[in-house]
């Protein structure tokens, strides 16, 4: 594979490491000017500024950047893009004041996608992931984590399993995979979720590890679903497979999710809409990353998350998108909200969306930054300085994508 340099880029701006950036920390990027990136292979060997170009330049492939603004690759740390159906019909519902839990209690919301999951092949679920990520990277996603929870079943969540390993096969970017069997309590354990907890700990989490079909474990902490020890037992008796924990906290009640996350060490805390000054500090402590979701508190027309309270436990912003309570797939939406909604500076989204995002999902050492060492995923925007980005709404300001070293979107 040829060497690839990226010249006349205007500003050239990134978060540098390979951890999460908390506290003050999380605004401290990296402004180049007039700057160049020479890429060997997958990843990045060295980058320039002032107008120097890398020593082995003349031997490379280039792409003139003529002035755009350069960014690492967005990293979207939190989606359900492997489903059947979708769930339109449930908006004049919530219209007309039904909350999330009554579309879920009444047989709707999650339980309706489980029912057309189960129906769709995995070729089907394969076929529409991989158009949904494709439209991802066209805005700039390069890495994605996909979690399955829409077959709570061994069969059909092993199936969502088997098509994320083959999406991220397939297709341009990297994933990390996420197993949440624990997203809803089915049909055939209602009543009975600590019946269910133990089915999955005892039938379907020892194929997932020995199959390495996921790189997470994830539980949804919310009332009417799953209590804090019946959380504990799941994610703890994962850490024992190797699989470390996630969990979708205080959504909508403070049941104690975030403080759990703290407890037990988890790479992630998601959601936190309704999280309590307990949890923030449970989770600093634990160096637990909040990953929130601008996008849906404003499709469920909920309160924003604290996010700048929640600046000290390192804050990546994700789309969340599922068919329930986030259908977008446009990350630099949720950029715009965290700007305007969680109030957070330009250089604080971009660290959100790229090295916090990659550290919540275990990819700081590879991507997230643009240094070399790590992989070149690389966006040049249709934009001179990095406010832009969160400034402008409505529109795709992708101008070209390059993941490992190649250039995937023109």
């Amino acid at each position: 594979m040829p060497m690839l340099l990226i010249k006349n880029i205007g500003t050239l701006a990134t978060p540098l490491g390979t951890s999460s950036r908390c506290g003050s920390d999380q605004g401290k990027i990296e402004v180049l000017h007039n700057a160049a990136v020479l890429i060997d292979g997958e990843k990045i060997a060295a980058v320039t500024a002032n107008g120097e170009l890398p020593e082995y330049s003349a031997y490379a492939d280039i792409v003139d950047a003529h002035g755009a603004l350069a960014t690492p690759g967005l990293v979207d740390a939190h989606t359900h893009l492997v489903f059947g159906g979708w769930r339109a019909h449930e908006v004049p519902l919530k219209i007309a004041g039904a909350s999330y839990l009554d579309i879920l209690n009444a047989g709707g919301g999650i339980l309706n996608t489980l029912t057309n999951t189960r129906k769709a092949t995995e070729d089907e679920l394969f076929e529409r992931g991989r158009g949904f990520l494709a439209e991802m990277l066209d805005f700039g996603v390069t890495t994605v984590e996909i979690k399955s929870g829409y077959g709570l079943d061994s069969e059909n969540e092993l199936k969502q399993l088997r098509v994320i390993r083959r999406l991220g096969e397939a297709c341009a970017q990297d994933i990390a995979a996420t197993f949440l069997g624990a997203h809803a309590i089915p049909d055939e354990y209602a009543g009975n979720a600590d019946g269910y907890i133990d089915f999955i700990i005892e039938r379907v989490l020892p194929v997932v590890a020995e199959q390495g079909l996921a790189d997470f474990c994830d539980v949804f902490l919310e009332s009417s679903v799953f209590n804090v020890p019946q959380s504990r037992k799941l994610l703890l008796a994962a850490q024992k497979l190797g699989l470390p924990s996630k969990v979708h906290a205080d959504e909508i009640d403070p049941l104690g999710g975030s403080e759990l996350a703290g407890e037990i060490g988890a790479i992630s805390a998601e959601h936190l809409i309704a999280t309590r000054d307990s949890g923030i500090e449970a989770m600093a402590k634990a160096k637990t990353t909040a990953c929130l979701l601008p996008q849906t508190s404003l499709y469920l027309n909920k309160p924003f998350a604290r996010a700048r309270d929640m600046i000290l436990a390192g804050v990546p912003i994700a789309t969340d998108f599922n068919p329930g309570s986030c259908p977008s797939l446009n990350l630099q939406l949720s950029m715009n909200l965290g700007y305007l909604r969680y109030r957070l500076f330009p250089e604080e989204v971009l660290t959100a969306v790229t090295l916090n995002a990659a550290c919540a999902i275990g990819k700081g050492d590879s991507v997230g930054s643009i240094e070399p060492g790590k992989l070149a995923d690389i966006v040049l925007w249709n934009a001179d300085e990095l406010p832009m980005l969160c400034y402008r709404m409505g529109s795709n300001q992708v101008k070209k994508v390059i993941k490992r070293g190649r250039v995937a979107v023109k």
